[in-house]
């Protein structure tokens, strides 16, 4: 496989992605990359975050309702969503390895990855329901 060319495009995309906990949609990374690259275009954005992806340098989250959204921070971790406004947030889970290997205790595979998702009312929105 030839190596991969560099792109400084590509590699602010996933240095944004690395400083966000919000776990942005394509969307919302080519709008802030037009501030850096002004004539960007949305499918470069959607190129390389695929891309990315791909090499396993980012984390795609799809199946959360809506548009897939990225995450810069590829160690095994949880991801919650709130029910009420939408958002997805990282849970701080310890022992996913533990997870992972007592999840391979009966199979024959190898396991190398796994994803876990909450749903449920973020403090946010709880508070607003208090109001």
């Amino acid at each position: 496989m030839a190596a991969l060319k560099y792109s400084r495009q590509r590699e602010s995309i996933k240095e944004f992605l690395m400083t966000r906990t919000d776990h942005p949609t394509a969307d919302m990374v080519y709008e802030n990359m037009k501030f850096i690259y002004p004539n960007i275009s949305l499918g470069t954005v959607y190129r390389n975050l695929s891309l990315l992806s791909d090499l396993g340098e980012i984390k795609k989250l799809a199946s959360f309702g809506g548009a897939d959204r990225f995450d810069g921070r590829v160690e095994p971790h949880c991801h919650f969503m709130c029910t009420e406004c939408g958002c997805v947030i990282d849970l701080e889970t310890e022992d996913m390895q533990d997870i992972m290997k007592k999840a391979g205790e009966h199979f024959n595979g190898i396991i190398t990855d796994c994803s876990a998702r909450f749903f449920g009312m973020c403090e946010d929105c709880m508070k607003k329901e208090e109001n």
